[in-house]
């Protein structure tokens, strides 16, 4: 998503979005400048950004030149813009001749249509991407699964075996053949329960051609993504609007789904009754959204922030937030994706992660910078914390938190950046090493 500067900077190009219409249709200079009832000096700096106008004189220049006044104030659609620059930042770094993303505006000016379709191709080619990882991820670590295999593969090596002693057995005793017959007989039933209950384990398509959750986790998931991780009824009702939530949800006929689901929007409604968005928002925007200036906030509840500033409503000028929450053993817990980044479903993350060293400095938080091996680039900020005790003299539960947010082609890393790593440059990191391209890692297992 755009920052507030970046919104700001496209507003300034009005007078640039002015001329390259008129250019576009054919007109000349003094005929637009006497349509609007201005000199053409007035309007020559009008173009060239010198002169901000709005009202009435961008509404007669809009109708001169056949278009809405929005197009020439704001440029392209705020969410077509960010789709856009997402999709360039995609490409990587170091490619020569890469697309102009100071020419967004003008693109989606010029040809709607094409502009609209590579934004939507952009959304898709992200959806599949992210579906395939995701079976990828579930093929190497799903314990279910392996669980399943492991007993599909049981019962072949039994019927093999029994059926390479009933081959080789010529003599075999009468009483001795009927026992294996129906050994044979059996497992081979037990092979064909297990085949289909694990056939049923993978995602099916429902009648829409949508995707099914197979576990409780990817069942509660799916109700935060379907909400952009939002809920306005919690933010306003509290608590009380969980029931109502949950009622109107898919997949939350399965109780071991909806108590999975009930327990995240619980922790949610205690993190907004906490920290509420009327408290958040105004010092957010004035921060730029910047956790680090955000801390006091939270009352020393680090992770807290980190997990407000992931559920912000989209129509807030933010960046775009993922979130990834594990606890001491490094099992996600929770996650909110991110387009580019990959956090996995079932098994455990990169090691490099500033999730994993977060739990090394308990009630440390800390800052990094991370490359992708697309060469994408992501601002991350971690903090582990306990989250029970047990007594006293006993081990704190600990948790750790992360959110990530991609930081813009040619954007400044900041100060922050000095702590990107131990060499003060960013961490290169990966999705988990079943994933991961980077075959010298020395982290990589």
């Amino acid at each position: 998503m755009a920052t507030l500067a970046e919104r700001n900077g496209r507003v300034e190009l009005t007078g640039s979005r002015i001329r390259d219409r008129r250019l576009l249709i054919g007109m000349k200079q003094s005929a637009l400048a006497d349509a609007a009832g201005i000199s053409p000096s007035y309007l020559n700096l009008i173009e060239h950004n010198r002169r901000r106008i709005g009202g009435k004189l961008l509404i007669e220049l809009a109708r001169a030149l056949g278009v809405e006044p929005g197009v020439l104030s704001d440029g392209a659609d705020a969410t077509i813009h960010d789709t856009l620059q997402a999709a360039a930042n995609g490409l990587g770094e170091g490619r020569r001749g890469g697309p102009e993303t100071d020419r967004i505006d003008d693109l989606a000016a010029r040809f709607p249509g094409w502009t609209a379709l590579i934004a939507q191709q952009r959304k898709r080619i992200g959806d599949l991407e992210a579906a395939v990882e995701a079976l990828r991820d579930r093929l190497a670590h799903d314990p279910v699964l392996a669980e399943a295999m492991h007993e599909v593969l049981s019962s072949a090596a039994a019927i093999r075996s029994t059926a390479d002693i009933l081959v080789r057995e010529a003599d075999l005793d009468p009483a001795w053949r009927g026992r294996f017959h129906r050994n044979l007989h059996e497992e081979a039933e037990r092979l064909s329960r297990r085949a289909t209950a694990l056939l049923g384990h993978f995602e099916a398509p429902d009648a829409r051609g949508e995707t099914l959750s197979a576990t409780p986790v990817e069942t509660a998931e799916a109700l935060f993504d379907a909400n952009d991780h939002h809920f306005p009824a919690i933010e306003t009702g509290g608590a009380t609007a969980i029931a109502s939530i949950l009622d109107q949800s898919a997949g939350m006929e399965d109780a071991a789904s909806r108590a999975m689901a009930e327990r995240m929007l619980t922790r949610y409604a205690e993190d907004a009754a906490r920290l509420p968005l009327s408290a958040l928002l105004p010092t957010a925007r004035a921060a730029r959204f910047d956790p680090s200036a955000l801390l006091s906030l939270g009352g020393g509840d680090v992770a807290l922030v980190l997990r407000r500033l992931a559920t912000l409503p989209r129509e807030e000028p933010a960046p775009a937030f993922g979130l990834a929450v594990c606890d001491a053993s490094g099992a996600l817990l929770f996650r909110r994706r991110l387009m580019a980044f990959s956090i996995p479903r079932f098994g455990p993350g990169c090691p490099l992660w500033p999730l994993y060293a977060a739990l090394a400095r308990p009630g440390q938080p800390d800052m990094a910078i991370l490359r992708t091996p697309s060469g994408a680039r992501f601002r991350a900020w971690s903090v582990a914390q306990p989250v029970s005790q047990t007594g006293f003299g006993s081990a704190p539960v600990m948790q750790a938190t992360m959110l990530i947010s991609p930081v813009e082609a040619g954007a400044e890393d900041g100060a922050g950046d000095r702590d990107g790593d131990r060499n003060g440059a960013a961490i290169s990191i990966g999705p988990g090493c079943s994933l991961c391209p980077r075959a010298e890692c020395m982290a990589r297992r």
